[in-house]
């Protein structure tokens, strides 16, 4: 037979122990994802306050800078004005000086001119009178086409053929040329000679002169007449008793004009003609404006 052996003590231990699941311990380690995603999410809309405030810091101190730049920009632009305003006002002045240094520089005084044609008067040649007149223009240019017209002829070739029918007439304003002038301004001089010869050896030497043009100076003029100065002679007698007068007629003379112009050689570049002819005030301008550099020498 069998014998059963129960220990109730070890019955009553096993009986108090639980049931369930056991739980583990929890460690610190594994709160540290926990504790740093809870300082990252404190930690970041402090950064980004802090960005926000350094920022608008930063554009108060540009929008400060820009403020004081536009300023300085507007005093800046005020002393551009007052710069330009001086350099226009210079450029007044030196157009107003070279204007009047030209003027200076186109003077020849008729003293100075009639003392160089005096100087070449041949002996056989008398002036009678010189005097300032208007000559017909020679030689006109005749008026450029306006650039209506020009288009028009490049892009219709027929519309310089005869018989090709007239192109509609381009308005006055589009036509309208600058007016050539018909007459200049020109010296005459006039007088008597005893003969051609002494007229053509005056009319080559007024050629040389630096005060007139050598292709515009022409004898327009020269026919012989008769000469109305009479030479008188009285005659006296053996005792010396006086019996009238013998009246005889001279040769006949040449009458002649000569038509010339002023020459267009500045001055400056006659300072020594004009010297010797005394018009010394003339000169001494002229260095004068050379000397400051108005004038180029």
């Amino acid at each position: 037979m069998y014998s059963l052996d129960i220990n109730f003590l070890k019955d009553r231990g096993m009986a108090q122990q639980p049931t369930g699941p056991r739980r583990t311990p929890t460690k610190p380690a594994a709160l540290t994802p926990l504790f740093i995603g809870i300082a990252v999410g404190l930690l970041l809309p402090g950064f980004v306050g802090g960005l926000w405030f350094f920022l608008q810091q930063q554009i108060a101190d540009k929008q400060q800078r820009q403020t004081e730049l536009n300023g300085e920009l507007a005093r800046l632009d005020i002393e551009q004005k007052k710069i330009n305003q001086i350099k226009e006002q210079t450029a007044n002045v030196n157009e107003e000086t070279t204007s009047l240094a030209e003027v200076f520089n186109q003077i020849k005084p008729w003293s100075a001119m009639l003392q160089d044609i005096r100087e070449r008067i041949p002996p056989g040649v008398q002036i009678g009178r010189i005097q300032e007149v208007k000559a017909p223009v020679t030689n006109v240019p005749a008026p450029a086409p306006s650039p209506v017209t020009k288009a028009k002829q490049a892009n219709n070739p027929q519309a310089k053929q005869p018989n090709t029918p007239k192109a509609k007439q381009p308005s006055t304003a589009q036509t309208q040329q600058p007016k050539q002038p018909t007459t200049v301004k020109a010296v005459e001089i006039s007088g008597q000679a005893r003969s051609f010869d002494d007229v053509n050896y005056f009319l080559l030497t007024l050629k040389r002169s630096a005060f007139l043009k050598a292709d515009e100076t022409q004898l327009v003029r020269a026919e012989l007449v008769k000469n109305s100065s009479k030479l008188e002679v009285p005659q006296v007698n053996r005792s010396g008793q006086s019996q009238g007068t013998v009246t005889y007629e001279l040769p006949k003379i040449v009458q002649y004009t000569i038509l010339t112009r002023l020459s267009d050689v500045p001055a400056s570049d006659l300072l020594r003609e004009l010297d010797r002819k005394g018009a010394v005030g003339l000169v001494t301008r002229i260095r004068t404006l050379q000397e400051k550099g108005v004038i180029k020498p």
